[in-house]
């Protein structure tokens, strides 16, 4: 008897060891991590599936993932990088943010929200063999279901209070009301089965179908959504929204840092900047103040294109001068090359001044550098040098390519794109301009300055619009008085802002981030110090948060002495 109950605690023992052992996490569960988190974000999609059991399901697989990586983590184990776990679950805790604070009930945007974002999935988009087609054809068909369901969640948002401001609204019916202007035939939606023999199936989905859906929408915010929007702007008059604002900062510059504290570092580098600004002004020897001489560069006919292939033609100019002394501050540059294009005409009134678009080798796609030539005399020369590094080299391309190509990390890392280090990139790359002799007269010089201080701006506006309560006129008044940009500028960029809370604070932030790491290395390795290996250093890993970049840039440091 005694044998047999040894024998059973024995056998319970060493089955109870094998399904401890099963779950210990592995390599294996590494990989099967990285394979389920890559299926919940499917680029191929024309749009998510976002019923509501499928934000359930997503919710759930977020948790059990973030969980995962937690305890690989803890193990250490050879073969998993570190920095890819600390990122992924960056990435999974902001989707599960998004999940908690229910953003899917305000899907609108000033710039066109969940209707432009299908544009960026179309844009470059081929379809070579007849299974993409007719996938695609599919998913036009079920576009009508995904348009009713964001109108379903924006009825729910109305009911809970959960609403964008007016303001918005009427920014997402412009762009709305431009696609079903300009009509079926002209839709951005056909433009992958433009050469293909599908085209008129096509067509045909888009007129009985996807047009209607459209109108739907159209009406549901003319007549029932608008009506009951608030006229505050700010995400901090919604219940709940400052702590959304807070998480939002936290998560766009990858800080633990407070909206106060974004707010005081704002002033503080608008006084800094200005500064130089009245520098400028005074070796130019005009004649007023710094209100006199924004209104001179804001009027003068000699600082805006006269057409639009002229300001194509400037910004492909300014492009084509840095990438000749590109190989000067890199070692390592992307192969894909750049274009520039115009930003397309259905988005480009409430478009910003510029953006990028990234390349696709799986596309065949260039990377391209979007110009807005809509409304010239919004679009001022001096400023363009300024726009055109960051969106172009050695900005978001140089940036976002490099990253693109880095085939040893895994799919979401070559992807990922966090904004306080790509943001912040850019805008370090317009002040490298400076060393680089880009700006060659005192206007452009001012109008780098003037893009600075329009970053510096948005970390004083940002977090007056959605924690301190300030009214879109008051914001409009800060820009206004201390920028150079046109109003119609102005005005767009309120209105991002209104309808993307945190996100505008990542650029300078993550700006004065880089900044003080290449002082750091440049005060530590004095002669040593290389500015080729600085850029390729702080490119070397794509996008990650600050505290890793910092990690990077101190171990650069150490491996020189």
């Amino acid at each position: 008897m005694v044998k047999r109950l040894g024998l059973a605690l024995c056998m319970l023992c060493w089955s109870s060891y094998f399904l401890v052992a099963q779950d210990v996490p592995t390599n294996d569960t590494w990989s099967s991590v990285l394979e389920q988190y890559t299926k919940l974000g499917d680029s191929k999609r024309l749009y998510p599936d976002i019923s509501p059991n499928a934000l359930q399901t997503k919710q759930r697989t977020l948790e059990r993932l973030y969980d995962s990586c937690d305890s690989l983590a803890k193990l250490e184990l050879a073969g998993i990088n570190p920095i890819d776990l600390k990122l992924l679950q960056f990435e999974i805790n902001n989707a599960l943010s998004d999940i908690r604070y229910e953003t899917h009930l305000m899907p609108i945007s000033s710039e066109g929200g969940f209707v432009t974002a299908l544009l960026y999935q179309v844009r470059g988009k081929q379809l070579d063999k007849e299974a993409d087609m007719l996938t695609y054809l599919n998913q036009l068909s079920g576009l009508p279901d995904y348009i009713d369901q964001q109108i379903t969640y924006l009825q729910e948002g109305m009911d809970k209070g959960m609403m964008m401001p007016k303001i918005i609204v009427d920014r997402m019916m412009e762009h709305v009301d431009g696609i079903l202007r300009s009509g079926p035939e002209a839709s951005f939606l056909l433009d992958p089965l433009s050469n293909t023999s599908r085209l008129d199936e096509g067509l045909a989905i888009i007129k009985s179908d996807v047009f209607p859906a459209l109108q739907s929408l159209a009406t549901f915010l003319d007549q029932t959504y608008k009506p009951s929007a608030p006229e505050a702007v700010g995400i901090g008059a919604i219940e709940g929204g400052k702590a959304y604002y807070e998480d939002r900062v936290r998560y766009f510059t990858t800080f633990d840092i407070t909206p106060k504290e974004v707010f005081e570092t704002g002033h503080q580098e608008v006084a800094r900047i200005k500064a130089e600004m009245m520098a400028i002004i005074e070796d130019l020897a005009f004649d007023g103040d710094l209100q006199d001489f924004i209104h001179f560069l804001r009027t003068d006919p000699q600082f805006y294109a006269e057409t639009p292939a002229q300001l194509l033609m400037e910004a492909a100019w300014v492009t084509k001068q840095m990438e000749g002394m590109l190989p000067s501050y890199f070692n390592v540059l992307p192969r894909m090359p750049l274009t520039v294009v115009p930003v397309p005409e259905n988005i480009a009134p409430n478009y910003t001044a510029g953006r990028y678009s990234p390349g696709s080798y799986t596309n065949g796609k260039a990377g391209e550098y979007w110009v807005n030539t809509y409304d010239l005399p919004s679009r001022p020369l001096y400023a363009l040098p300024a726009l055109s590094l960051h969106e172009g080299v050695p900005g978001h391309h140089t940036q976002i390519m490099l990253a693109a190509e880095m085939t040893a990390m895994p799919d979401f890392r070559r992807q990922m794109y966090i904004s306080a280090f790509g943001e912040g990139w850019a805008l370090y790359t317009e002040y490298l301009g400076e060393e680089a002799g880009i700006y060659d007269s005192p206007y452009k010089r001012f109008g780098r300055l003037t893009y600075e201080m329009w970053r510096a701006c948005r970390l004083v506006v940002d977090p007056g619009l959605h924690y301190f309560g300030w009214t879109r006129e008051e914001a409009i008044k800060f820009m206004v008085e201390n920028t150079a940009l046109s109003i119609r500028e102005v005005n767009s960029e309120i209105d991002r802002y209104i309808g993307w809370p945190g996100q505008a604070v990542s650029y300078k932030m993550g700006e004065l981030k880089i900044r003080e790491l290449r002082k750091k290395a440049e005060l530590a390795l004095g002669d040593d110090f290389d500015i080729r290996e600085f850029h390729d250093t702080l490119l070397s890993n794509g996008s990650v948060t600050m505290d890793i970049l910092e990690s990077m840039i101190t171990d650069y440091i150490n491996n020189k002495h």
